[in-house]
């Protein structure tokens, strides 16, 4: 859905999201649109109407390094949404490509499944779980269980995934963002486009927050599950970059020190300790699945 002009749906959704107050624009009465007006963005920006126009409708779609940065100034964004702007507007340096593609090693997986009181997964930017420990794949179990391992899937299209997020629209905006942040423009992955299609067609939901453009990649946050088995766990994260593989990340879950949540991760760890351990190939997580992912 973003294909045709990603650059374009981008600056139009920051333009209708930012506070003309914020912009330091002065009041100017009632508004027919929500946002900014495109005169507003050029003159903050530094280039014509007709040129900032040009951007948004597609027309033009190779702005200079030195006009992102001035748009991104003009919206207030932060770095993470700045850096997803020069790679829309191909300003960027290609990302260094490195060995593994989905291959998770097998030192990450060992390494991982010493991990006896910590949930942890790898993630690749399409937040397709490919690999995960015992107490990762216990967390996890109400999603792995279907036959899922995409994150955005089973936040928007399972019923459970509402019950499992007490907090399910912060989640979802949190899921969506990270999702924008991994994914770039989209226009180099079959297979990112193909579950933005899927997603779009069947959650309104999905089609509302996905054209809002918001970017923020996976580092650290506070989440609410509610686990089938164990209750009420309240869990950060935190993400790190796996250098080894390309485009994978490990997201490791822990409880306050001394807290009902992480008693409640002990108790969860009883039910871990009777899955397999992770062997040292690729694909755990669907080896140990019941089946193929339902189709929705």
């Amino acid at each position: 859905m973003d294909s045709a002009n990603p650059l374009g749906r981008f600056l139009r959704a920051r333009r209708e999201t930012t506070s003309p107050f914020r912009a330091g624009q002065p009041w100017s009465g009632r508004r027919r649109t929500p946002g900014l007006r495109r005169e507003e963005v050029a003159q903050l920006s530094g280039v014509s109407t007709d040129y900032y126009t040009r951007l948004e409708q597609g027309r033009e779609r190779r702005p200079s390094a030195q006009v992102v940065d001035a748009l991104a100034r003009a919206f207030g964004l932060n770095h993470e949404e700045t850096a997803h702007l020069h790679r829309l507007a191909r300003t960027a340096r290609p990302p260094v490509r490195r060995r593994g593609g989905g291959t998770v090693g097998p030192s990450l997986l060992r390494l991982m499944d010493g991990w006896h009181h910590t949930p942890a997964l790898v993630l690749d930017r399409r937040l397709d779980v490919l690999a995960c420990n015992r107490l990762g794949r216990a967390l996890f179990a109400g999603m792995l269980d279907q036959g899922e391992t995409n994150l955005v899937r089973f936040t928007f299209l399972s019923p459970d995934a509402r019950d499992f997020y007490p907090e399910w629209e912060r989640v979802a905006r949190s899921t969506l963002a990270a999702l924008r942040a991994g994914g770039g423009d989209l226009t180099d992955d079959p297979e990112l486009t193909e579950l933005v299609g899927e997603l779009s067609l069947k959650s309104q939901e999905f089609r509302g927050l996905w054209a809002r453009h918001d970017v923020r990649g996976k580092a650290h946050e506070a989440k609410s599950l509610h686990h089938h088995q164990v209750g009420e766990l309240t869990l950060t994260y935190d993400s790190f970059t796996v250098d080894s593989a390309r485009d994978q990340q490990l997201v490791v879950y822990q409880a306050e020190s001394g807290s009902v949540s992480e008693q409640a991760l002990a108790l969860l760890g009883t039910v871990a300790a009777d899955l397999p351990a992770a062997p040292a190939v690729d694909g755990w997580v669907r080896q140990t699945l019941p089946g193929p992912r339902p189709q929705s």
